[in-house]
């Protein structure tokens, strides 16, 4: 009997997931914390999210065909995911125009300027963020309250912003905790760019990712975890003058970026060491932000600047290859 064999190259292992499957899944789990987002702020919430959504897709689309010439990478879902993630980013009562310049910096500047999908070396959504928050900064830290207790919507601070007033004010931090109780923060629905609504949801899609083994547990766990140590420590010093370690993971866009942004698999490290040196280091420097930067929030800022040094984590922190000898002491 005449028997075939398949000469490929590696890696041999093959596996059912795809780019689109992975991308999928990404965004099944960011779905309750976009429903939260809807409940709290409003049916224009959706309108939102599908500016962002259809600017990214279509700029994608054009850069492809235009200087690319090449076949449409749009059927990844990768376009989509970055739009759902910059509108995640967004205050609900940006202007749709300004979302659309943010779909241009992320798709633009952030992936396909770099050749596309897998060679970008910043997280997409982020980089539009981040030009979004330098260029109109007043659009961008104007947050809403929402619609649910049928309150008028009047702009005014996230829990994060609230604090870096009170502390700028010299205000004493345990007094005015305790008009944003640590049990709101968890379980209720609080003001902020619109995937900051809600923790728990979030973390429902955090589970979801590790059982489908989209993600592991080390980049997210690291940098929640590095924050709590550097909140808790400062908190330990000077109570009045520093938030609780716990606020810190809560009150902000931390779980967000932990999950979500810093996972990403172009830009973030590939072996477990290198994961664990890049949520370190994402976790000190939100802190160093949020405690004495000027803005409130860090996890940005955090996860542009170890993007840029995966390269190199990913040299240092290089696996040995398998049946790789290693040299032995001279006193050996």
């Amino acid at each position: 009997m005449e028997r075939k064999l398949i000469v490929a190259p590696s890696p041999h292992i093959q596996s059912s997931s795809s780019t689109q499957r992975i991308m999928l899944d990404v965004i099944l789990a960011l779905l309750p914390a976009l429903a939260l987002s809807i409940v709290f702020y409003g049916m224009p919430i959706l309108t939102l999210t599908l500016v962002s959504v259809v600017s990214c897709v279509a700029i994608e689309w054009i850069i492809g065909k235009l200087l690319y010439k090449r076949e449409s990478s749009i059927v990844d879902l990768s376009a989509v995911l970055t739009g759902l993630l910059l509108a995640f980013n967004l205050p609900s009562s940006v202007p749709y125009w300004i979302i659309i310049i943010g779909a241009l910096a992320s798709i633009g500047l952030g992936k396909m300027s770099y050749g596309g999908l897998g060679q970008n070396l910043f997280n997409p959504a982020l980089v539009g963020r981040v030009f979004l928050l330098i260029a109109f900064p007043v659009q961008m830290t104007s947050f809403p309250d929402g619609g649910v207790s049928g309150l008028e919507v009047f702009s005014g601070a996230t829990p994060l912003s609230f604090f870096k007033q009170a502390a700028s004010a010299g205000l004493n931090f345990e007094e005015i905790s305790q008009k944003l109780p640590l049990t709101d923060l968890i379980s209720d629905m609080k003001r902020g760019s619109i995937g900051e609504v809600s923790s728990i949801a979030l973390l429902v899609g955090f589970v979801y990712l590790l059982y489908r083994k989209v993600i592991t547990w080390h980049i997210p766990i690291f940098i929640l975890g590095t924050m709590f140590a550097m909140g808790g420590i400062t908190y330990l010093i000077d109570p009045t003058s520093y938030l609780n370690p716990i606020t810190h993971i809560f009150a902000g866009g931390a779980i967000l970026g932990a999950i979500f942004m810093a996972t990403d698999y172009v830009t973030s490290p590939m072996s477990k060491k290198g994961m664990i040196i890049f949520a370190i280091g994402i976790g000190v420097i939100t802190m160093l932000v949020r405690l004495w930067g000027s803005y409130p929030e860090g996890i940005s800022f955090g996860i542009l600047i170890m993007n840029a040094f995966v390269p190199l984590i990913n040299k240092y922190a290089k696996p040995k290859r398998f049946g790789e000898l290693v040299a032995k002491p001279k006193n050996a």
